[in-house]
Protein backbone atom coordinates (compact mmCIF):
# COMPACT_ATOMS: atom_id res chain seq x y z
CA UNK A 1 0.00 0.00 0.00
CA UNK A 2 1.40 3.36 -1.03
CA UNK A 3 0.28 5.16 2.15
CA UNK A 4 2.31 2.81 4.33
CA UNK A 5 5.40 3.37 2.17
CA UNK A 6 5.03 7.14 2.30
CA UNK A 7 4.60 7.04 6.07
CA UNK A 8 7.71 4.87 6.35
CA UNK A 9 9.64 7.27 4.11
CA UNK A 10 8.75 10.00 6.63
CA UNK A 11 6.33 11.95 4.45
CA UNK A 12 3.77 13.94 6.38
CA UNK A 13 0.05 13.88 5.63
CA UNK A 14 0.14 17.07 3.53
CA UNK A 15 2.97 15.78 1.33
CA UNK A 16 1.20 12.44 1.00
CA UNK A 17 -2.07 14.10 -0.03
CA UNK A 18 -0.26 16.06 -2.74
CA UNK A 19 1.65 13.02 -4.06
CA UNK A 20 -1.35 10.68 -4.09
CA UNK A 21 -4.06 13.16 -5.04
CA UNK A 22 -6.18 12.21 -2.03
CA UNK A 23 -7.54 14.66 0.48
CA UNK A 24 -5.41 15.82 3.38
CA UNK A 25 -8.07 14.58 5.82
CA UNK A 26 -7.90 11.05 4.37
CA UNK A 27 -4.09 10.95 4.52
CA UNK A 28 -4.02 12.38 8.04
CA UNK A 29 -6.65 9.92 9.21
CA UNK A 30 -4.67 6.97 7.86
CA UNK A 31 -1.41 8.26 9.37
CA UNK A 32 -3.17 8.73 12.72
CA UNK A 33 -4.43 5.14 12.45
CA UNK A 34 -0.83 3.98 11.93
CA UNK A 35 0.37 6.07 14.90
CA UNK A 36 -2.30 4.56 17.15
CA UNK A 37 -1.12 1.05 16.22
CA UNK A 38 2.56 1.71 16.97
CA UNK A 39 2.51 1.71 20.80
CA UNK A 40 1.35 -1.93 20.96
CA UNK A 41 3.92 -2.98 18.35
CA UNK A 42 6.78 -1.23 20.15
CA UNK A 43 5.66 -2.47 23.57
CA UNK A 44 5.59 -6.08 22.33
CA UNK A 45 9.06 -5.75 20.79
CA UNK A 46 10.46 -4.25 23.99
CA UNK A 47 8.86 -6.97 26.13
CA UNK A 48 10.46 -9.69 23.96
CA UNK A 49 13.90 -8.08 24.38
CA UNK A 50 13.78 -6.32 27.74
CA UNK A 51 16.57 -8.58 29.06
CA UNK A 52 18.89 -6.80 26.57
CA UNK A 53 18.55 -3.34 28.20
CA UNK A 54 22.05 -1.90 28.40
CA UNK A 55 21.38 1.76 29.18
CA UNK A 56 18.62 4.12 30.19
CA UNK A 57 18.34 7.87 30.66
CA UNK A 58 15.79 10.57 31.39
CA UNK A 59 15.16 13.41 28.96
CA UNK A 60 12.99 16.51 29.00
CA UNK A 61 11.71 17.23 25.50
CA UNK A 62 10.49 20.76 24.94
CA UNK A 63 9.09 21.98 21.65
CA UNK A 64 11.48 24.28 19.76
CA UNK A 65 9.06 27.19 19.83
CA UNK A 66 9.09 27.13 23.65
CA UNK A 67 12.80 26.73 24.35
CA UNK A 68 13.66 30.43 24.59
CA UNK A 69 11.31 31.19 27.47
CA UNK A 70 12.08 29.63 30.87
CA UNK A 71 8.42 29.68 31.86
CA UNK A 72 7.78 26.83 29.42
CA UNK A 73 9.92 24.31 31.35
CA UNK A 74 6.68 22.94 32.82
CA UNK A 75 5.42 22.15 29.30
CA UNK A 76 8.32 19.75 28.74
CA UNK A 77 7.62 16.06 28.21
CA UNK A 78 9.58 13.89 30.63
CA UNK A 79 10.83 10.70 28.94
CA UNK A 80 12.58 7.67 30.35
CA UNK A 81 14.32 5.99 27.41
CA UNK A 82 15.84 2.51 27.35
CA UNK A 83 18.41 1.12 24.90
CA UNK A 84 17.80 -2.57 24.30
CA UNK A 85 20.27 -3.95 21.81
CA UNK A 86 20.48 -0.83 19.64
CA UNK A 87 16.74 -0.11 19.72
CA UNK A 88 14.98 2.36 21.97
CA UNK A 89 11.82 2.30 24.03
CA UNK A 90 10.51 5.35 25.88
CA UNK A 91 8.09 5.73 28.73
CA UNK A 92 6.30 9.05 28.93
CA UNK A 93 6.43 10.11 32.57
CA UNK A 94 3.64 12.14 34.27
CA UNK A 95 3.42 15.72 33.00
CA UNK A 96 5.33 18.47 34.76
CA UNK A 97 2.60 21.06 34.28
CA UNK A 98 0.97 19.91 37.52
CA UNK A 99 3.75 21.85 39.32
CA UNK A 100 3.37 25.01 37.25
CA UNK A 101 0.70 26.84 39.22
CA UNK A 102 2.43 26.24 42.55
CA UNK A 103 5.70 27.64 41.22
CA UNK A 104 4.26 30.65 39.40
CA UNK A 105 1.49 31.61 41.81
CA UNK A 106 3.44 33.95 44.08
CA UNK A 107 5.50 35.89 41.51
CA UNK A 108 8.89 34.33 42.34
CA UNK A 109 9.19 32.73 38.91
CA UNK A 110 12.95 33.16 38.50
CA UNK A 111 13.76 31.69 41.91
CA UNK A 112 11.45 28.73 41.35
CA UNK A 113 12.75 28.14 37.85
CA UNK A 114 16.32 27.86 39.16
CA UNK A 115 15.23 25.53 41.99
CA UNK A 116 13.21 23.35 39.64
CA UNK A 117 16.11 23.13 37.17
CA UNK A 118 18.44 22.13 40.00
CA UNK A 119 15.94 19.53 41.21
CA UNK A 120 15.71 18.00 37.74
CA UNK A 121 19.49 17.75 37.44
CA UNK A 122 19.95 16.17 40.87
CA UNK A 123 17.08 13.68 40.64
CA UNK A 124 17.88 12.41 37.17
CA UNK A 125 17.50 8.73 36.36
CA UNK A 126 20.36 7.40 34.24
CA UNK A 127 22.69 4.53 33.56
CA UNK A 128 24.95 5.28 30.62
CA UNK A 129 28.28 3.89 29.47
CA UNK A 130 29.27 6.84 27.28
CA UNK A 131 28.06 10.25 26.20
CA UNK A 132 27.60 9.20 22.57
CA UNK A 133 25.10 6.38 22.76
CA UNK A 134 21.95 5.05 21.13
CA UNK A 135 19.69 6.99 23.49
CA UNK A 136 21.30 10.35 22.76
CA UNK A 137 21.19 9.60 19.02
CA UNK A 138 17.49 8.81 19.38
CA UNK A 139 16.82 12.08 21.22
CA UNK A 140 18.53 14.01 18.41
CA UNK A 141 16.42 12.04 15.92
CA UNK A 142 13.24 12.78 17.92
CA UNK A 143 14.13 16.47 17.98
CA UNK A 144 14.51 16.54 14.19
CA UNK A 145 11.30 14.56 13.68
CA UNK A 146 9.29 16.94 15.83
CA UNK A 147 10.57 19.97 13.90
CA UNK A 148 8.81 18.56 10.83
CA UNK A 149 5.43 18.96 12.53
CA UNK A 150 5.99 22.49 13.86
CA UNK A 151 4.42 21.60 17.17
CA UNK A 152 2.27 18.74 18.35
CA UNK A 153 -0.48 19.17 20.92
CA UNK A 154 0.12 17.64 24.31
CA UNK A 155 -2.57 14.99 23.91
CA UNK A 156 -0.97 13.56 20.76
CA UNK A 157 2.71 13.84 21.73
CA UNK A 158 2.80 10.19 22.86
CA UNK A 159 1.85 8.97 19.37
CA UNK A 160 4.46 11.12 17.66
CA UNK A 161 7.04 9.89 20.17
CA UNK A 162 6.16 6.30 19.26
CA UNK A 163 6.34 7.17 15.57
CA UNK A 164 9.88 8.47 16.09
CA UNK A 165 10.81 5.30 18.01
CA UNK A 166 9.47 3.15 15.18
CA UNK A 167 11.34 5.10 12.50
CA UNK A 168 14.54 5.03 14.57
CA UNK A 169 14.33 1.32 15.40
CA UNK A 170 13.58 -0.05 11.94
CA UNK A 171 15.33 0.37 8.60
CA UNK A 172 13.24 1.39 5.59
CA UNK A 173 12.54 -2.07 4.13
CA UNK A 174 11.72 -3.46 7.58
CA UNK A 175 9.40 -0.57 8.38
CA UNK A 176 7.08 -1.35 5.49
CA UNK A 177 7.03 -5.08 6.19
CA UNK A 178 6.42 -4.64 9.93
CA UNK A 179 3.65 -2.08 9.38
CA UNK A 180 1.87 -4.16 6.76
CA UNK A 181 1.88 -7.13 9.11
CA UNK A 182 0.82 -5.01 12.10
CA UNK A 183 -2.03 -3.31 10.28
CA UNK A 184 -3.29 -6.63 8.91
CA UNK A 185 -3.30 -8.11 12.44
CA UNK A 186 -4.89 -4.92 13.78
CA UNK A 187 -7.85 -5.20 11.38
CA UNK A 188 -8.51 -8.84 12.24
Amino acid sequence: MVLIELFCREHNALETAKVTGMSYVTAKSFFDHIRRSLPALLEADYERHRDKVVEYDEYLYLDHSKRKNKRHIFDAHDLLTFDYGGRVYSILMPPLDRYKQAFLHDGLEEVYYKEFSRFLNIHRIARLKSRDNTIVRFWRFLDEQMKRYRGVNKENFFYYLKEAEFLFNYSMPDRVEVLRKTLTEFKA
